[in-house]
């Protein structure tokens, strides 16, 4: 199991673990030749170190999760896997987390904000077909591999109650979005669902090439 300093401070990592001086360490300020007196710095609301890090550790502990979700689901992946990815212990993980299908149902919806942000960028920059946009957009996150089996996983494992309510409400989130922000009907929308699972799971057997979105001529064959 892992210790490190990270587990000592709370989640946090101490200047000297960077081989760095304290933040509140006096110096000499930039361009100049001698301090600065606070009265001339400018103000700014100071973010909390122990939120700053504790953020950043969850986005590493996703990232980790979602790799090896992926591969082995929420039942055949260990929890001390995901931890010696990141470098911590796994009671860390549990202690922001909770439980293993709580981390697992994190990291399906944070695929699904990925897709969210991909369709909301290619809406804005195409307002004028945006659920084409959209479609396009998800063809590039077609290299996101593991994101797309960790949907993949999601669905197979909502037999569980607590993951099928989790998932069903984001996916029909991600639905609504989509609805709303192409102003598509509701058989365009089915259809552009269609195509994303027939795309997702192209991707996922090496197939892509059998789903790639058409041009507007080929649609007519």
């Amino acid at each position: 199991m892992h210790t490190n300093n990270v587990e000592r401070t709370g989640g946090r990592r101490s200047p000297k673990a960077h081989g760095g001086r304290a933040a509140n360490a006096p110096g000499k300020a930039r361009g100049g030749s001698g301090s600065r007196s606070p009265a001339h710095l400018p103000r700014r609301r100071a973010e909390s170190p122990e939120r700053s890090s504790a953020e950043a550790r969850r986005e590493e502990i996703l990232a980790a999760a979602i790799e090896e979700f992926a591969r082995f689901g929420l039942y055949g992946t260990a929890v001390d896997r995901i931890a010696d990815r990141v470098g911590i212990s796994q009671p860390y993980i549990f202690r922001l987390y909770g439980t293993k299908k709580r981390l697992f149902i994190a990291a399906a919806r944070q695929v699904c904000n990925r897709i969210q942000r991909a369709f909301a960028a290619a809406a804005s920059a195409s307002p004028e077909r945006p659920l084409d946009a959209m479609g396009h957009a998800y063809a590039d996150l077609l290299s996101s591999r593991a994101e797309l089996l960790v949907l993949l996983q999601a669905f197979a494992a909502s037999e569980d109650p607590e993951v099928k309510r989790a998932v069903s409400a984001r996916y029909a989130e991600l639905w609504e979005f989509v609805a709303r922000t192409s102003g598509a009907s509701r058989v365009e929308v089915r259809d552009f669902f269609a195509a994303g699972m027939g795309m997702t799971v192209g991707a996922a057997l090496g197939l892509n090439r059998l789903f790639e979105p058409l041009d507007p001529s080929e649609k007519r064959r």
